[in-house]
């Protein structure tokens, strides 16, 4: 699940969580005028549950700070899919760079 790390917070309840600066597309992310931090994940989280995991939608909460990533909730399977999609595009700059241009081409505005 690296660079994604999952914490129960409380029985049943569960935080994925990404250090903002620590991924393989950190660099990538900045040529692309983005800042690499938890709002530009919470972004990217947002983007592929619209796009490739619908089934997601709502099924649990995001909490991003300046250094960190969060998504909360208790539905630890819906957690453990995010951290999936994520972790393919947090290691992959093919796979960044081509959820940039589908972003963008959708008018998606990440808040970073």
């Amino acid at each position: 699940m690296e660079p994604m790390r999952m914490v129960e917070t409380a029985p049943g309840k569960f935080s994925l969580l990404l250090d903002a600066g620590t991924t393989d597309v950190d660099e990538l992310v900045e040529e692309l005028g983005h800042e690499p931090n938890g709002y530009f994940w919470e972004g990217v989280a947002q983007f592929l549950v619209s796009t490739e995991a619908p089934s997601l939608d709502g099924r649990f909460s995001y909490d991003p700070e300046g250094g960190m990533f969060c998504a909360y909730g208790t539905d630890k399977p819906a957690l453990e899919e995010l951290a999936a999609l994520m972790t393919a595009v947090a290691e992959d700059g093919d796979r960044m760079r081509n959820l940039m241009t589908a972003a963008e081409a959708a008018g998606f505005e990440f808040d970073d």
